[in-house]
């Protein structure tokens, strides 16, 4: 059996980007029903030394759909910009990803294979094919900030199960 690119990234990503965002409300009105300061969740980290549930929420995005346009440039480099500062504003990040993943046309990501890609980070340059570099570069770093915002959540408490991470599987119909 044959799989496409598309199929072994796209669906994934537009499925974990569905819950992250029901994870959003759910923390919201967690906050609102608790009686806690959303900053308090948004600020939230699990260890001192790792980025706070904003930047990973954030990081969903970058290794999405942000991930898509540099191989389309056919380079990427981190998004150090600041992540949104409130639930609103961390929904509409990845409403706006969802929406161009959305609009993506399988044939284009096909497209990519075999082509040259470049991670770039200040002197650290890493030379991948696009799929190399989709398929083990950015979709684990995708999973592991869509896991890592998830446990931020529950280690605050705020009442969530498996299936709030895993969303709807994409069954046979």
């Amino acid at each position: 059996m044959t799989i496409s690119l598309y199929a072994a990234t796209i669906p994934s990503y537009q499925q974990i980007l569905e819950s992250v965002s029901r994870l959003l409300d759910k923390a919201e009105a967690f906050c609102t029903e608790s009686g806690i300061a959303p900053g308090d969740i948004i600020q939230a980290r699990l260890f001192d030394d790792m980025l706070p549930f904003a930047y990973q929420v954030k990081s969903c995005a970058v290794h999405s759909i942000g991930a898509i346009e540099g191989v389309r440039k056919g380079i990427f480099s981190p998004d150090i910009t600041p992540p949104p500062e409130s639930f609103p504003a961390l929904k509409a990040r990845i409403d706006e990803t969802r929406a161009k993943l959305k609009a993506i046309d399988p044939a284009e990501i096909d497209g990519f294979v075999g082509q040259d890609m470049r991670f770039s980070f200040g002197e650290r340059q890493m030379d991948f094919t696009a799929e190399n570099f989709l398929l083990s570069f950015s979709q684990p770093n995708f999973y592991f900030h869509a896991t890592t915002a998830y446990d931020i959540l529950r280690w605050q408490g705020v009442p969530l199960g498996k299936r709030d991470f895993t969303g709807r599987p994409r069954m046979k119909i």
